[in-house]
């Protein structure tokens, strides 16, 4: 039975998307895709006589109606997806109607664009004693308000690595809001198309990153990294690799191993 097939596209860089979901593409005759958020060469994955749809333009009506034209056809859809499909990828509302229709469905995950962002800057998201939790979220805008009680201060308070998406536009705000939790010298970080070749990284601080941002504006889509471990340097190290930390997989010294 034809299926749509849900892929994480990775966040930009044709190689960053997953065997799996490469190798669906490379079977799928119908290819429905987010055009404004995935690079075109993702799209040479697909077969030569593929059927390319671009959704950008589309509303949820009328990109229901080509996985039920694909569905009556017999023919297996791609339906990609910007970084991973758990976050901000819309997928829910699709998949509802998918299965108001009878349509089966699959998901494969991808990178997301916050672990494309850590790598392009070379750093951890948690470090011992600094921060071991990374909060994804986003500040309220047209297409979504915030639910009540999922204020950006609250998650400030806990001294978590923020990771804020769709918030570029109103940077002024989000500083704003956790500033008094983190300090003005906290470490920030703006990033823009991780992976991409047009890639753009801004570096700066609670205290000055706001500046730096206007003097180099970047899209709404750019993704904002906020937390002392974007800087640690002074930091204990990890237990796990310490030689009197006693694991499962390393054997004990002096005990015959």
């Amino acid at each position: 039975m034809a299926k749509v097939h849900f892929i994480g596209a990775g966040p930009g860089a044709a190689d960053l998307i997953t065997v799996r979901g490469r190798d669906l593409l490379g079977r799928c005759p119908v290819c429905l895709y987010a055009g404004s958020v995935v690079a075109p060469e993702i799209l040479s994955w697909c077969p030569p006589d593929a059927r390319l749809v671009d959704t950008a333009p589309l509303d949820l009506d009328a990109i229901e109606a080509e996985f039920v034209r694909a569905h009556a056809a017999g023919q297996d859809v791609a339906r990609l997806h910007s970084g991973d499909l758990s976050i901000y990828s819309a997928v829910a509302e699709q998949i509802r109607r998918l299965e108001r229709r009878g349509i089966p469905y699959t998901l494969t995950p991808g990178v997301p664009s916050f672990a494309a962002a850590a790598a392009s800057l070379g750093r951890e998201l948690t470090v011992p004693g600094l921060a071991q939790t990374v909060v994804l979220t986003r500040m309220s805008g047209r297409a979504s308000a915030m639910p009540a009680g999922e204020a950006l201060a609250a998650y400030a308070a806990t001294g978590a690595t923020l990771a804020v998406h769709l918030a570029v536009h109103v940077l002024e705000k989000v500083v704003g809001e956790v500033l008094p939790y983190y300090g003005a010298d906290c470490a920030v970080a703006v990033i823009f198309r991780a992976s991409w070749p047009e890639e753009r990284r801004i570096i700066g601080t609670l205290a000055d990153i706001v500046a730096k941002v206007q003097a180099a504006p970047m899209e709404r889509s750019a993704l904002i990294l906020i937390g002392p471990a974007l800087a640690a340097t002074d930091f204990r190290e990890s237990a796990l690799y310490d030689p009197d930390y006693r694991r499962r997989y390393r054997p004990t010294p002096g005990n015959g191993a």
